[in-house]
């Protein structure tokens, strides 16, 4: 065993720490020096790691490893049966930024039941989308109009202001949705994509505004 393993081999140990602080450390000095032999450790990890600040560093040492060999981990991983293996999952793949993952990237994950797994199934989305597809995957977006709270909704505003102009024909057939959250959800992102600087809040209050007024859609429930 080289100087090089011995080193790696701790600091794998290190993850296992009951001290997020040496974790953390643990997990920049594995993407300081990349192993691919660690990779199936890092995203094990990844699926159980309690500290956001500390799942941020093992997304980025997995990002310092070659893709042949993190993307098939990933991609297992998004089946997962955990909830955090597979949000952590699709926000490690958004970074890597990979087309090849695109295909894994399902309307189950874009519709997931936890909020957390549909947010990082569509921020995801939104960078794997190849070229064309655009349309396609607005039109699945806008079925999770009205879903959650503030933070979800936000989530999911950006997602589709980020696909640009192509989510108008969505957003708009949303806007006669029954349902008067999915109403002014829709009328909120529409604002955004034509001023980005209006601020979330803003644009939810006016949409409300307009729903109450009857400038979209029908009342609705």
């Amino acid at each position: 065993m080289t100087g090089q393993d011995a080193e790696a081999i701790r600091a794998l140990q290190g993850l296992e720490d009951s001290r997020s602080s040496v974790r953390l450390r643990a997990a920049l000095a594995v993407g300081t020096t990349p192993n691919p032999r660690f990779v199936d450790k890092l995203v094990e990890r990844c699926a159980i790691e309690p500290e956001f600040f500390v799942r941020d560093m093992l997304t980025w040492a997995l990002t310092r490893h070659p893709v042949s060999r993190t993307l098939p981990a990933l991609l297992r991983e998004v089946c997962s049966e955990g909830a955090q293996a597979r949000s952590q999952a699709l926000h490690t793949l958004s970074k890597i930024g990979d087309r090849q993952a695109w295909p894994a990237i399902t309307r189950a994950l874009l519709s997931d039941a936890d909020d957390e797994v549909a947010r990082s199934a569509w921020r995801a989305a939104v960078v794997l989308v190849p070229e064309g597809e655009e349309s396609g995957l607005a039109m699945v977006l806008a079925t999770q109009l009205g879903r959650g709270e503030r933070e979800t909704q936000l989530s999911l505003s950006r997602a589709l202001v980020a696909l640009g102009e192509v989510v108008l024909p969505a957003l708009r057939g949303a806007t006669t949705d029954p349902a008067r959250h999915v109403r002014t959800h829709a009328l909120a992102t529409e604002r955004l994509l034509r001023d980005p600087d209006a601020g979330f809040e803003f644009a939810i209050e006016e949409a409300k505004r307009v729903v109450a007024l009857g400038g979209a859609g029908r009342k609705g429930r």
